[in-house]
């Protein structure tokens, strides 16, 4: 089978990493082997020591555009829940993918940021409001919206399992699915 990157950007709480995992379980049912690399996790585990200045959220997201193709360029979905606030830091993932020949979908996962500090998952935004944090991507952070994504879903007007099934109705017209 053939493996591919999907890299969804978008603010935080915009459902990235929820329709990534509805995405994952619809194709391990379909028996693609898949890997979801959450951004929160990757930032433990492999960009540990990692603030959150310009410099090294684009270290952060090269080190997970890395891993990605890794896993894409033997056989592998990776799908990439990560913020990745600036289209430069993405491009350069884009360019890494598409010199090594392996397929790289990214998909703007488009919430705004008012339903998004409604959803809070992780309580960021009352922080940020509160005054116990700054530099939150899409409040006093900036977050640059892809221009030209394989795929934009509005994930405030459906529910996860319609996003998830865009989602893959792309992958299948692209012939990953």
């Amino acid at each position: 089978m053939t493996g591919a990157t999907v890299w969804l950007t978008g603010l935080p709480s915009a459902g990235k990493t929820t329709i990534a995992h509805a995405l994952a379980d619809r194709l391990r049912a379909e028996g693609h082997r898949t890997e979801v690399l959450d951004g929160d996790e990757i930032r433990e585990f492999l960009s540990a020591g990692l603030g959150f200045s310009r410099e090294d959220r684009h270290t952060n997201v090269q080190r997970i555009g890395f891993v990605a193709e890794l896993l894409a360029s033997h056989g592998i979905k990776a799908l990439v829940p990560v913020i990745a606030p600036y289209e430069d830091s993405r491009e350069a993932v884009r360019k890494r993918h598409q010199s090594e020949g392996t397929a790289y979908l990214e998909v703007h996962v488009a919430t705004p940021v008012e339903v998004c500090s409604v959803r809070d998952v992780k309580g960021l935004y009352a922080k940020q409001a509160a005054g116990e944090l700054s530099g939150l991507t899409g409040v006093d952070d900036p977050y640059e919206e892809p221009q030209d994504p394989d795929l934009r879903i509005e994930s405030h007007r459906q529910t996860v399992q319609e996003s998830a099934a865009a989602l893959h109705a792309l992958l299948t017209e692209r012939g990953l699915a």
